[in-house]
Protein backbone atom coordinates (compact mmCIF):
# COMPACT_ATOMS: atom_id res chain seq x y z
CA UNK A 1 0.00 0.00 0.00
CA UNK A 2 1.08 3.61 -0.56
CA UNK A 3 0.73 4.72 3.09
CA UNK A 4 -0.39 3.75 6.55
CA UNK A 5 -4.06 3.06 7.17
CA UNK A 6 -5.98 4.01 10.27
CA UNK A 7 -7.34 1.06 12.20
CA UNK A 8 -10.19 2.88 13.97
CA UNK A 9 -12.73 5.49 12.84
CA UNK A 10 -11.32 8.94 13.12
CA UNK A 11 -7.71 7.73 13.32
CA UNK A 12 -4.99 9.61 11.45
CA UNK A 13 -2.18 8.43 9.27
CA UNK A 14 0.33 9.63 11.89
CA UNK A 15 -0.86 6.87 14.22
CA UNK A 16 1.70 4.35 12.95
CA UNK A 17 4.52 2.35 14.36
CA UNK A 18 7.15 4.46 12.61
CA UNK A 19 6.02 7.60 14.46
CA UNK A 20 6.04 5.79 17.79
CA UNK A 21 9.85 5.67 17.76
CA UNK A 22 10.59 8.34 20.31
CA UNK A 23 14.23 8.81 19.46
CA UNK A 24 13.79 9.98 15.84
CA UNK A 25 13.96 13.67 14.94
CA UNK A 26 10.67 13.44 13.08
CA UNK A 27 9.04 12.38 16.32
CA UNK A 28 10.12 15.43 18.25
CA UNK A 29 9.48 18.17 15.69
CA UNK A 30 6.27 19.31 14.09
CA UNK A 31 5.59 20.14 10.47
CA UNK A 32 6.55 23.80 11.00
CA UNK A 33 9.94 22.81 12.39
CA UNK A 34 9.11 23.75 16.00
CA UNK A 35 10.09 21.29 18.66
CA UNK A 36 7.20 19.28 20.04
CA UNK A 37 7.24 19.15 23.83
CA UNK A 38 8.31 15.75 25.05
CA UNK A 39 5.28 14.09 26.66
CA UNK A 40 5.38 12.86 30.21
CA UNK A 41 6.72 9.38 30.44
CA UNK A 42 9.65 9.82 28.02
CA UNK A 43 13.09 9.63 29.50
CA UNK A 44 15.82 12.14 28.98
CA UNK A 45 17.74 9.67 26.84
CA UNK A 46 14.98 9.60 24.23
CA UNK A 47 13.71 6.16 25.03
CA UNK A 48 10.03 5.48 24.56
CA UNK A 49 7.69 5.19 27.49
CA UNK A 50 4.29 4.15 26.11
CA UNK A 51 1.30 6.32 26.75
CA UNK A 52 -1.57 4.88 28.72
CA UNK A 53 -4.24 3.07 26.73
CA UNK A 54 -6.63 5.38 24.93
CA UNK A 55 -4.13 8.17 24.08
CA UNK A 56 -2.38 9.27 20.94
CA UNK A 57 1.37 9.76 20.75
CA UNK A 58 0.95 13.48 21.35
CA UNK A 59 -0.89 12.83 24.62
CA UNK A 60 -4.41 13.60 23.38
CA UNK A 61 -7.17 10.96 23.77
CA UNK A 62 -7.25 8.48 20.92
CA UNK A 63 -10.42 7.98 18.86
CA UNK A 64 -12.90 5.66 20.53
CA UNK A 65 -14.51 2.71 18.80
CA UNK A 66 -17.89 4.40 19.16
CA UNK A 67 -16.75 7.52 17.37
CA UNK A 68 -16.30 9.84 20.44
CA UNK A 69 -12.93 11.61 20.56
CA UNK A 70 -13.44 13.84 23.57
CA UNK A 71 -12.89 11.11 26.17
CA UNK A 72 -16.43 11.34 27.51
CA UNK A 73 -18.25 8.06 28.22
CA UNK A 74 -20.23 6.65 25.34
CA UNK A 75 -23.99 6.92 25.56
CA UNK A 76 -25.52 3.79 27.03
CA UNK A 77 -28.52 2.08 25.56
CA UNK A 78 -31.84 2.41 27.34
CA UNK A 79 -33.84 -0.53 28.70
CA UNK A 80 -35.48 -1.36 25.38
CA UNK A 81 -32.11 -1.11 23.66
CA UNK A 82 -30.59 -3.55 26.13
CA UNK A 83 -33.30 -6.08 25.36
CA UNK A 84 -32.73 -5.71 21.62
CA UNK A 85 -28.97 -6.05 22.05
CA UNK A 86 -29.43 -9.20 24.15
CA UNK A 87 -31.78 -10.64 21.57
CA UNK A 88 -29.29 -9.88 18.78
CA UNK A 89 -26.49 -11.45 20.83
CA UNK A 90 -28.53 -14.63 21.27
CA UNK A 91 -29.25 -14.81 17.54
CA UNK A 92 -25.63 -14.32 16.51
CA UNK A 93 -23.95 -16.09 19.45
CA UNK A 94 -22.59 -18.94 17.32
CA UNK A 95 -20.81 -16.45 15.05
CA UNK A 96 -19.83 -13.86 17.66
CA UNK A 97 -18.33 -16.41 20.04
CA UNK A 98 -15.34 -17.34 17.81
CA UNK A 99 -14.46 -13.66 17.21
CA UNK A 100 -11.10 -12.54 18.62
CA UNK A 101 -11.72 -8.80 18.27
CA UNK A 102 -14.78 -6.50 18.20
CA UNK A 103 -13.89 -5.54 14.65
CA UNK A 104 -14.85 -9.05 13.54
CA UNK A 105 -18.26 -8.50 15.12
CA UNK A 106 -18.53 -5.17 13.32
CA UNK A 107 -17.84 -6.88 9.99
CA UNK A 108 -20.50 -9.44 10.85
CA UNK A 109 -23.04 -6.72 11.60
CA UNK A 110 -22.26 -5.00 8.32
CA UNK A 111 -22.77 -8.31 6.52
CA UNK A 112 -26.13 -8.62 8.26
CA UNK A 113 -27.17 -5.27 6.76
CA UNK A 114 -27.46 -3.18 9.94
CA UNK A 115 -27.58 0.53 9.10
CA UNK A 116 -26.52 3.45 11.27
CA UNK A 117 -30.14 4.59 11.76
CA UNK A 118 -31.24 1.09 12.79
CA UNK A 119 -28.37 0.82 15.27
CA UNK A 120 -29.33 4.13 16.92
CA UNK A 121 -33.09 3.66 16.93
CA UNK A 122 -33.42 -0.04 17.82
CA UNK A 123 -30.29 -0.83 19.80
CA UNK A 124 -29.61 2.57 21.36
CA UNK A 125 -25.96 2.77 20.33
CA UNK A 126 -24.38 5.70 18.53
CA UNK A 127 -22.57 3.65 15.93
CA UNK A 128 -21.58 0.29 14.51
CA UNK A 129 -18.40 -0.12 16.57
CA UNK A 130 -20.15 0.69 19.81
CA UNK A 131 -22.74 -2.04 19.19
CA UNK A 132 -20.03 -4.47 18.10
CA UNK A 133 -18.07 -3.85 21.32
CA UNK A 134 -21.20 -4.43 23.41
CA UNK A 135 -21.97 -7.69 21.64
CA UNK A 136 -18.35 -8.80 21.92
CA UNK A 137 -18.43 -8.22 25.70
CA UNK A 138 -21.79 -9.89 26.15
CA UNK A 139 -21.13 -13.15 24.29
CA UNK A 140 -18.53 -15.46 25.89
CA UNK A 141 -15.61 -16.58 23.75
CA UNK A 142 -15.97 -19.99 22.13
CA UNK A 143 -13.56 -21.56 19.65
CA UNK A 144 -15.19 -24.67 18.21
CA UNK A 145 -13.20 -27.22 16.28
CA UNK A 146 -13.55 -26.91 12.50
CA UNK A 147 -15.98 -29.27 10.85
CA UNK A 148 -14.30 -32.51 9.75
CA UNK A 149 -13.43 -32.54 6.09
CA UNK A 150 -15.04 -35.09 3.82
CA UNK A 151 -13.05 -38.29 3.33
CA UNK A 152 -11.74 -38.19 -0.25
CA UNK A 153 -11.04 -41.95 -0.10
CA UNK A 154 -14.41 -43.11 1.16
CA UNK A 155 -14.93 -46.56 -0.40
CA UNK A 156 -17.99 -47.59 -2.37
CA UNK A 157 -19.02 -50.68 -0.42
CA UNK A 158 -21.50 -52.00 -2.98
CA UNK A 159 -19.02 -51.59 -5.82
CA UNK A 160 -16.22 -53.36 -3.92
CA UNK A 161 -18.46 -56.30 -2.98
CA UNK A 162 -19.73 -56.54 -6.55
CA UNK A 163 -16.18 -56.65 -7.89
CA UNK A 164 -15.35 -59.53 -5.56
CA UNK A 165 -18.35 -61.47 -6.85
CA UNK A 166 -17.45 -60.70 -10.45
CA UNK A 167 -13.95 -62.08 -9.96
CA UNK A 168 -15.43 -65.46 -8.98
CA UNK A 169 -18.43 -65.70 -11.34
CA UNK A 170 -16.48 -66.92 -14.41
CA UNK A 171 -15.84 -70.16 -12.57
CA UNK A 172 -19.49 -71.07 -13.19
CA UNK A 173 -18.66 -71.55 -16.86
CA UNK A 174 -16.30 -74.43 -16.01
CA UNK A 175 -19.00 -75.93 -13.81
CA UNK A 176 -21.49 -75.88 -16.67
CA UNK A 177 -19.21 -77.14 -19.44
CA UNK A 178 -17.15 -79.69 -17.46
CA UNK A 179 -19.07 -82.79 -18.71
CA UNK A 180 -18.46 -81.82 -22.34
CA UNK A 181 -14.68 -81.61 -22.71
CA UNK A 182 -12.77 -83.22 -19.79
CA UNK A 183 -11.28 -80.05 -18.25
CA UNK A 184 -8.93 -82.05 -16.01
CA UNK A 185 -7.03 -83.35 -19.03
CA UNK A 186 -6.75 -79.98 -20.75
CA UNK A 187 -6.34 -77.83 -17.63
CA UNK A 188 -2.71 -76.88 -18.51
CA UNK A 189 -3.90 -74.92 -21.52
CA UNK A 190 -6.37 -72.97 -19.44
CA UNK A 191 -3.76 -72.35 -16.76
CA UNK A 192 -1.12 -71.07 -19.19
CA UNK A 193 -3.63 -68.83 -20.96
CA UNK A 194 -4.97 -67.61 -17.63
CA UNK A 195 -1.52 -66.67 -16.35
CA UNK A 196 -0.72 -64.75 -19.52
CA UNK A 197 -4.11 -63.01 -19.44
CA UNK A 198 -3.68 -62.12 -15.78
CA UNK A 199 -0.23 -60.64 -16.29
CA UNK A 200 -1.26 -58.78 -19.45
CA UNK A 201 -4.44 -57.51 -17.82
CA UNK A 202 -2.57 -56.07 -14.83
CA UNK A 203 -0.15 -54.19 -17.05
CA UNK A 204 -2.87 -53.02 -19.44
CA UNK A 205 -5.08 -51.90 -16.56
CA UNK A 206 -2.29 -49.79 -15.13
CA UNK A 207 -1.55 -48.19 -18.49
CA UNK A 208 -5.26 -47.52 -19.07
CA UNK A 209 -5.57 -45.84 -15.66
CA UNK A 210 -2.60 -43.64 -16.48
CA UNK A 211 -4.30 -42.66 -19.72
CA UNK A 212 -7.55 -42.11 -17.82
CA UNK A 213 -5.84 -39.23 -16.01
CA UNK A 214 -5.36 -37.61 -19.42
CA UNK A 215 -8.83 -38.34 -20.75
CA UNK A 216 -11.42 -41.06 -21.04
CA UNK A 217 -11.06 -41.14 -24.81
CA UNK A 218 -7.33 -41.85 -24.55
CA UNK A 219 -7.94 -44.66 -22.04
CA UNK A 220 -10.52 -46.23 -24.36
CA UNK A 221 -8.04 -46.11 -27.23
CA UNK A 222 -5.47 -47.95 -25.12
CA UNK A 223 -7.99 -50.61 -24.11
CA UNK A 224 -9.26 -51.02 -27.65
CA UNK A 225 -5.75 -51.83 -28.82
CA UNK A 226 -4.45 -53.77 -25.85
CA UNK A 227 -7.40 -56.00 -24.93
CA UNK A 228 -7.68 -57.94 -28.25
CA UNK A 229 -3.90 -58.21 -28.41
CA UNK A 230 -3.86 -59.71 -24.92
CA UNK A 231 -6.52 -62.30 -25.78
CA UNK A 232 -4.62 -63.30 -28.90
CA UNK A 233 -1.32 -63.53 -27.00
CA UNK A 234 -2.84 -65.69 -24.24
CA UNK A 235 -4.40 -68.13 -26.71
CA UNK A 236 -1.27 -68.34 -28.84
CA UNK A 237 0.92 -68.94 -25.79
CA UNK A 238 -1.28 -71.81 -24.63
CA UNK A 239 -1.19 -73.40 -28.08
CA UNK A 240 2.51 -72.88 -28.81
CA UNK A 241 3.53 -74.13 -25.39
CA UNK A 242 1.79 -77.44 -26.10
CA UNK A 243 -0.51 -77.02 -23.10
CA UNK A 244 -3.68 -76.69 -25.14
CA UNK A 245 -2.59 -78.75 -28.17
CA UNK A 246 0.17 -81.38 -27.97
CA UNK A 247 3.03 -80.82 -30.38
CA UNK A 248 2.59 -84.29 -31.92
CA UNK A 249 -1.00 -83.45 -32.79
CA UNK A 250 0.03 -80.02 -34.04
CA UNK A 251 2.62 -81.50 -36.42
CA UNK A 252 0.09 -84.05 -37.62
CA UNK A 253 -2.47 -81.40 -38.43
CA UNK A 254 0.10 -79.43 -40.45
CA UNK A 255 1.69 -82.33 -42.37
CA UNK A 256 -1.28 -84.66 -42.91
CA UNK A 257 -3.93 -82.14 -43.90
CA UNK A 258 -7.54 -81.82 -42.79
CA UNK A 259 -8.35 -85.44 -43.72
CA UNK A 260 -6.16 -86.75 -40.90
CA UNK A 261 -7.21 -84.21 -38.25
CA UNK A 262 -9.84 -86.42 -36.65
CA UNK A 263 -7.35 -89.25 -36.08
CA UNK A 264 -4.44 -86.99 -35.14
CA UNK A 265 -6.18 -84.74 -32.59
CA UNK A 266 -6.87 -86.27 -29.17
CA UNK A 267 -10.46 -86.45 -28.03
CA UNK A 268 -11.69 -83.13 -26.73
CA UNK A 269 -8.78 -81.09 -28.12
CA UNK A 270 -11.07 -78.92 -30.24
CA UNK A 271 -13.25 -78.17 -27.24
CA UNK A 272 -10.14 -77.37 -25.21
CA UNK A 273 -8.97 -74.89 -27.85
CA UNK A 274 -12.39 -73.24 -27.85
CA UNK A 275 -12.34 -73.07 -24.05
CA UNK A 276 -8.90 -71.44 -24.03
CA UNK A 277 -9.95 -68.88 -26.65
CA UNK A 278 -13.24 -68.17 -24.84
CA UNK A 279 -11.45 -67.70 -21.52
CA UNK A 280 -8.94 -65.30 -23.06
CA UNK A 281 -11.65 -63.27 -24.77
CA UNK A 282 -13.70 -63.08 -21.58
CA UNK A 283 -10.78 -61.92 -19.42
CA UNK A 284 -9.89 -59.25 -21.96
CA UNK A 285 -13.47 -57.94 -22.24
CA UNK A 286 -14.09 -58.12 -18.49
CA UNK A 287 -10.88 -56.21 -17.87
CA UNK A 288 -12.13 -53.43 -20.15
CA UNK A 289 -15.40 -53.15 -18.21
CA UNK A 290 -13.68 -53.16 -14.83
CA UNK A 291 -11.22 -50.45 -15.84
CA UNK A 292 -14.07 -48.29 -17.14
CA UNK A 293 -16.01 -48.88 -13.86
CA UNK A 294 -18.87 -50.68 -15.59
CA UNK A 295 -19.27 -53.45 -12.99
CA UNK A 296 -23.05 -53.47 -13.11
CA UNK A 297 -23.02 -53.89 -16.88
CA UNK A 298 -20.65 -56.84 -16.53
CA UNK A 299 -22.88 -58.43 -13.91
CA UNK A 300 -25.89 -58.05 -16.18
CA UNK A 301 -24.01 -59.67 -19.06
CA UNK A 302 -23.23 -62.70 -16.88
CA UNK A 303 -26.86 -63.41 -15.95
CA UNK A 304 -27.19 -66.35 -18.44
CA UNK A 305 -24.25 -68.01 -16.72
CA UNK A 306 -25.73 -67.39 -13.28
CA UNK A 307 -29.12 -68.75 -14.32
CA UNK A 308 -27.61 -71.90 -15.82
CA UNK A 309 -25.53 -72.67 -12.74
CA UNK A 310 -28.45 -71.98 -10.40
CA UNK A 311 -30.61 -74.79 -11.85
CA UNK A 312 -27.89 -77.47 -11.84
CA UNK A 313 -28.75 -78.91 -8.40
CA UNK A 314 -32.37 -79.58 -9.49
CA UNK A 315 -32.30 -80.01 -13.27
CA UNK A 316 -29.97 -81.32 -15.96
CA UNK A 317 -29.89 -78.67 -18.71
CA UNK A 318 -28.39 -80.93 -21.41
CA UNK A 319 -25.44 -80.33 -23.74
CA UNK A 320 -27.09 -77.57 -25.75
CA UNK A 321 -27.82 -75.38 -22.74
CA UNK A 322 -24.50 -76.27 -21.10
CA UNK A 323 -22.79 -74.91 -24.20
CA UNK A 324 -25.25 -72.18 -25.16
CA UNK A 325 -25.51 -70.38 -21.82
CA UNK A 326 -21.74 -69.79 -21.39
CA UNK A 327 -21.52 -68.78 -25.05
CA UNK A 328 -24.41 -66.34 -24.61
CA UNK A 329 -22.70 -64.85 -21.54
CA UNK A 330 -19.44 -64.49 -23.46
CA UNK A 331 -21.14 -62.73 -26.37
CA UNK A 332 -22.99 -60.46 -23.94
CA UNK A 333 -19.73 -59.50 -22.19
CA UNK A 334 -18.05 -58.79 -25.53
CA UNK A 335 -20.99 -56.64 -26.61
CA UNK A 336 -20.98 -54.79 -23.26
CA UNK A 337 -17.27 -54.09 -23.62
CA UNK A 338 -17.86 -52.76 -27.13
CA UNK A 339 -20.65 -50.47 -25.90
CA UNK A 340 -18.49 -49.17 -23.03
CA UNK A 341 -15.57 -48.49 -25.35
CA UNK A 342 -17.77 -46.73 -27.85
CA UNK A 343 -19.23 -44.50 -25.15
CA UNK A 344 -15.75 -43.69 -23.81
CA UNK A 345 -14.47 -42.82 -27.28
CA UNK A 346 -17.16 -40.15 -27.65
CA UNK A 347 -15.45 -38.11 -24.93
CA UNK A 348 -13.59 -35.03 -26.17
CA UNK A 349 -10.01 -35.65 -27.17
CA UNK A 350 -7.17 -34.03 -25.26
CA UNK A 351 -4.72 -32.29 -27.62
CA UNK A 352 -1.02 -33.06 -27.29
CA UNK A 353 -1.66 -35.87 -24.81
CA UNK A 354 1.56 -37.66 -24.03
CA UNK A 355 1.84 -41.42 -23.83
CA UNK A 356 3.23 -43.08 -20.70
CA UNK A 357 6.28 -45.27 -21.15
CA UNK A 358 5.59 -48.97 -21.65
CA UNK A 359 8.19 -49.89 -19.02
CA UNK A 360 6.14 -48.06 -16.39
CA UNK A 361 3.53 -50.85 -16.59
CA UNK A 362 6.06 -53.70 -16.64
CA UNK A 363 6.21 -54.23 -12.84
CA UNK A 364 2.42 -54.44 -12.68
CA UNK A 365 2.42 -57.17 -15.29
CA UNK A 366 5.17 -59.07 -13.46
CA UNK A 367 3.18 -58.83 -10.24
CA UNK A 368 0.12 -60.21 -12.04
CA UNK A 369 2.20 -63.17 -13.21
CA UNK A 370 3.62 -63.75 -9.72
CA UNK A 371 0.19 -63.52 -8.10
CA UNK A 372 -1.20 -66.00 -10.61
CA UNK A 373 1.59 -68.46 -9.85
CA UNK A 374 1.08 -68.17 -6.11
CA UNK A 375 -2.68 -68.70 -6.43
CA UNK A 376 -2.06 -71.65 -8.76
CA UNK A 377 0.26 -73.30 -6.22
CA UNK A 378 -2.36 -72.82 -3.53
CA UNK A 379 -5.08 -74.19 -5.79
CA UNK A 380 -3.15 -77.43 -6.38
CA UNK A 381 -3.44 -78.24 -2.69
CA UNK A 382 -6.64 -76.41 -1.66
CA UNK A 383 -9.00 -75.72 -4.61
CA UNK A 384 -11.66 -74.14 -2.44
CA UNK A 385 -9.12 -71.76 -0.96
CA UNK A 386 -8.78 -70.18 -4.41
CA UNK A 387 -12.51 -69.43 -4.44
CA UNK A 388 -12.30 -67.82 -1.01
CA UNK A 389 -9.27 -65.78 -2.05
CA UNK A 390 -10.89 -64.67 -5.31
CA UNK A 391 -14.07 -63.46 -3.61
CA UNK A 392 -11.99 -61.67 -0.95
CA UNK A 393 -10.44 -59.39 -3.57
CA UNK A 394 -13.52 -57.18 -3.32
CA UNK A 395 -13.14 -56.59 0.45
CA UNK A 396 -9.40 -56.25 -0.11
CA UNK A 397 -10.05 -53.27 -2.39
CA UNK A 398 -12.41 -51.81 0.24
CA UNK A 399 -9.68 -51.96 2.89
CA UNK A 400 -7.21 -50.36 0.50
CA UNK A 401 -9.51 -47.35 0.29
CA UNK A 402 -9.99 -47.36 4.07
CA UNK A 403 -6.25 -47.33 4.60
CA UNK A 404 -5.87 -44.25 2.43
CA UNK A 405 -8.73 -42.45 4.19
CA UNK A 406 -7.49 -43.33 7.69
CA UNK A 407 -3.96 -42.31 6.73
CA UNK A 408 -5.18 -38.86 5.69
CA UNK A 409 -6.97 -38.54 9.05
CA UNK A 410 -3.78 -39.64 10.83
CA UNK A 411 -1.81 -37.03 8.90
CA UNK A 412 -4.17 -34.30 10.13
CA UNK A 413 -3.99 -35.49 13.72
CA UNK A 414 -0.25 -36.18 13.94
CA UNK A 415 2.01 -33.65 15.62
CA UNK A 416 5.17 -34.59 13.76
CA UNK A 417 6.85 -37.19 11.53
CA UNK A 418 7.43 -39.62 14.41
CA UNK A 419 3.83 -39.38 15.54
CA UNK A 420 2.57 -39.95 12.02
CA UNK A 421 4.84 -42.98 11.62
CA UNK A 422 3.25 -44.57 14.68
CA UNK A 423 -0.26 -43.71 13.53
CA UNK A 424 0.39 -44.94 9.99
CA UNK A 425 1.77 -48.23 11.26
CA UNK A 426 -1.29 -48.68 13.44
CA UNK A 427 -3.60 -47.98 10.52
CA UNK A 428 -1.69 -50.50 8.40
CA UNK A 429 -2.04 -53.21 11.04
CA UNK A 430 -5.72 -52.40 11.60
CA UNK A 431 -6.66 -52.61 7.91
CA UNK A 432 -4.63 -55.77 7.31
CA UNK A 433 -6.20 -57.44 10.33
CA UNK A 434 -9.67 -56.34 9.25
CA UNK A 435 -9.12 -57.94 5.84
CA UNK A 436 -7.71 -61.22 7.17
CA UNK A 437 -10.12 -61.91 10.02
CA UNK A 438 -13.14 -62.86 7.83
CA UNK A 439 -10.93 -65.24 5.85
CA UNK A 440 -10.29 -67.45 8.87
CA UNK A 441 -13.87 -68.76 9.25
CA UNK A 442 -14.19 -68.94 5.46
CA UNK A 443 -11.13 -71.17 5.28
CA UNK A 444 -12.44 -73.40 8.06
CA UNK A 445 -15.85 -73.73 6.40
CA UNK A 446 -14.30 -74.79 3.08
CA UNK A 447 -11.79 -77.14 4.67
CA UNK A 448 -8.81 -75.15 3.42
CA UNK A 449 -5.64 -74.71 5.46
CA UNK A 450 -6.02 -71.32 7.16
CA UNK A 451 -2.29 -70.62 7.63
CA UNK A 452 -1.31 -70.74 3.97
CA UNK A 453 -4.45 -68.93 2.86
CA UNK A 454 -3.98 -66.08 5.35
CA UNK A 455 -0.30 -65.68 4.52
CA UNK A 456 -1.01 -65.61 0.79
CA UNK A 457 -3.87 -63.16 1.23
CA UNK A 458 -1.71 -60.88 3.38
CA UNK A 459 1.07 -60.97 0.80
CA UNK A 460 -1.24 -60.01 -2.05
CA UNK A 461 -2.99 -57.26 -0.07
CA UNK A 462 0.25 -55.62 1.08
CA UNK A 463 1.64 -55.78 -2.45
CA UNK A 464 -1.51 -54.14 -3.81
CA UNK A 465 -1.23 -51.45 -1.13
CA UNK A 466 2.30 -50.56 -2.20
CA UNK A 467 1.21 -50.50 -5.83
CA UNK A 468 -1.63 -48.12 -4.97
CA UNK A 469 0.99 -45.63 -3.73
CA UNK A 470 3.16 -45.95 -6.82
CA UNK A 471 5.76 -48.35 -5.39
CA UNK A 472 5.51 -50.98 -8.12
CA UNK A 473 8.91 -52.64 -8.35
CA UNK A 474 9.34 -53.81 -4.71
CA UNK A 475 6.10 -55.86 -4.61
CA UNK A 476 6.72 -57.22 -8.11
CA UNK A 477 10.24 -58.39 -7.26
CA UNK A 478 9.31 -59.83 -3.85
CA UNK A 479 6.21 -61.68 -5.10
CA UNK A 480 7.97 -63.01 -8.18
CA UNK A 481 10.85 -64.31 -6.06
CA UNK A 482 8.38 -65.95 -3.67
CA UNK A 483 6.45 -67.57 -6.54
CA UNK A 484 9.56 -68.96 -8.22
CA UNK A 485 10.92 -70.30 -4.92
CA UNK A 486 7.60 -71.87 -3.97
CA UNK A 487 7.29 -73.47 -7.41
CA UNK A 488 10.78 -74.87 -7.11
CA UNK A 489 9.98 -76.23 -3.64
CA UNK A 490 6.92 -78.00 -5.08
CA UNK A 491 8.95 -79.85 -7.71
CA UNK A 492 8.14 -83.57 -7.96
CA UNK A 493 11.69 -84.78 -7.17
CA UNK A 494 11.69 -83.09 -3.76
CA UNK A 495 10.47 -85.03 -0.71
CA UNK A 496 6.80 -84.39 0.15
CA UNK A 497 5.72 -82.41 3.12
CA UNK A 498 7.99 -79.38 2.59
CA UNK A 499 5.84 -76.27 3.36
CA UNK A 500 7.37 -74.23 0.57
CA UNK A 501 4.37 -71.99 -0.18
CA UNK A 502 3.61 -70.84 3.40
CA UNK A 503 7.30 -70.22 4.13
CA UNK A 504 7.74 -68.22 0.93
CA UNK A 505 4.58 -66.21 1.60
CA UNK A 506 5.67 -65.50 5.18
CA UNK A 507 9.07 -64.25 4.03
CA UNK A 508 7.49 -62.16 1.27
CA UNK A 509 4.93 -60.64 3.64
CA UNK A 510 7.66 -59.69 6.12
CA UNK A 511 9.64 -57.93 3.39
CA UNK A 512 6.53 -56.16 2.09
CA UNK A 513 5.49 -55.01 5.57
CA UNK A 514 8.92 -53.54 6.24
CA UNK A 515 8.78 -51.77 2.89
CA UNK A 516 5.26 -50.48 3.58
CA UNK A 517 6.17 -49.13 7.03
CA UNK A 518 9.24 -47.41 5.62
CA UNK A 519 7.61 -45.89 2.54
CA UNK A 520 4.09 -45.20 3.76
CA UNK A 521 5.24 -43.88 7.12
CA UNK A 522 6.36 -40.70 5.41
CA UNK A 523 3.84 -37.85 5.42
CA UNK A 524 4.80 -36.87 1.86
CA UNK A 525 3.26 -40.11 0.53
CA UNK A 526 -0.17 -39.07 1.81
CA UNK A 527 -0.15 -35.33 1.18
Amino acid sequence: MSGPMALEPGGTEQDTLALRLAGTPARRRGDDGRRVPRPAGHGDDGTLVPWPAGHRDDGTPAPRADGHDDGTPAPRADGRGHEEVSRLAAELADRIGPAVHPYEVAALLEAEGLTADLIRERYGHPGLFSLAAALYDQVPRTFPEPAPAADPWRPDTVRCLLRGILFALPGLAYLLTAPLWNPGRHAPGLIVAGLVSWAWGQGLGHRAHLRMATGRREAARTLLTGAPLGALLATATAVLSGAALPWTALRATVTSGPAAWDSALPAGTGAALLAVAAQSLYLAAAGVLLVLARERLLFAALTPLIAGAAVLPWWEPGPWLRTGLPLAALLAVLAAAGVALRAARTAPAVPDAGRPALLDSLPYGLFGLAAGLLVLLEGRQEPYAVIVLTVSMGPAEWFLYRYRGLSVAALRAAGGPAGFLLRSTGVLGLCLLGYLLPLLPAALLTGAGPVTLLLLAATLWTALLLQAFGAAWPPAAVCLAAAVTAAAAAAPHLPPGIPGLPLCCAAAELCLLLCAVRLLGRPARHA
